[in-house]
């Protein structure tokens, strides 16, 4: 077969795969609902964090530390694995405050355990070890992972999960705001909140990557119709205008 052949066959099974991961993108929508478990729940930052949740009104119900299972942290259950911990609460999402060398693991343990949503925070994840959790993602249609190396996900009011402060968030217009191997890239963020009826304004803050350089990025941008601000302290301003001369407000 020829080389012009082979590669258009393993085109066509990339798309394929990939189309089967796209099948999880329901899952990133979070509500005060969504039953919460944390994968290194009694560990300093998992313990940190998991109370700041529960402060928040996140319905935390559960954690993951080997080893530790049938005793209570945080007045939570505490259980030996993942599916132990998704069977006896019935979580559909994970938070993972795992360390590196370790955190891969993590997410391929919630990914055999067909959790539906998993958010890893960790950051520094070896690249080899990402490689193969991308593997395992894009070849189901169950799991769908945020990060790692992320703050996490809101929905102001009703559900955290992650690191960021709760009380800086509200209803209203959306932000989305990476590392080589991700588990959701802005692509896939965008075209779930494009079909939310809900969503008024997007904005999109990136870091430089890829090929070209800024200068190119923003010409490529503006062609494709993306109002760019050309600083951080003008998004607010930049969207107002938009808004306005769209007459939304």
């Amino acid at each position: 077969m020829s080389h012009s052949r082979l590669f258009a066959r393993l085109l066509l099974q990339q798309s394929g795969v990939r189309h089967c991961y796209t099948g999880s993108r329901k899952h990133l929508y979070i509500t005060k609902d969504t039953k919460v478990i944390c994968q290194g729940f009694t560990g300093k930052q998992g313990t940190f964090h998991s109370q700041q949740a529960l402060d928040y009104g996140s319905q935390l119900v559960g954690g993951v530390s080997p080893g530790k299972g049938g005793k209570t942290h945080l007045g939570l259950p505490v259980f030996n694995s993942v599916k132990e911990a998704k069977d006896g609460t019935g979580a559909a999402a994970s938070v993972i405050y795992v360390p590196p060398p370790f955190a891969a693991a993590a997410i391929i343990e919630a990914i055999d355990a067909e959790m539906p949503l998993v958010v890893c925070i960790t950051e520094g994840i070896p690249q080899q070890d990402m490689v193969k959790v991308k593997h395992r993602l894009l070849r189901q249609s169950i799991t769908r992972l945020i990060g790692p190396n992320c703050p996490g996900v809101i929905n102001p009011g009703e559900c955290k999960i992650g690191i960021m402060p709760g009380h800086i968030h509200k209803k209203g217009r959306i932000g989305i705001g990476g590392d080589p191997f991700n588990g959701t890239n802005f692509i896939d963020c965008l075209e779930v909140f494009l079909q939310d009826p809900k969503t008024e304004g997007i904005i999109l803050i990136g870091e430089i990557g890829g090929k070209g350089g800024a200068k190119e990025k923003i010409a490529a941008l503006q062609s494709a119709g993306v109002v760019v601000s050309m600083s951080p302290a003008q998004l607010g301003s930049t969207m107002f205008k938009e808004f306005e001369k769209r007459k939304m407000l």
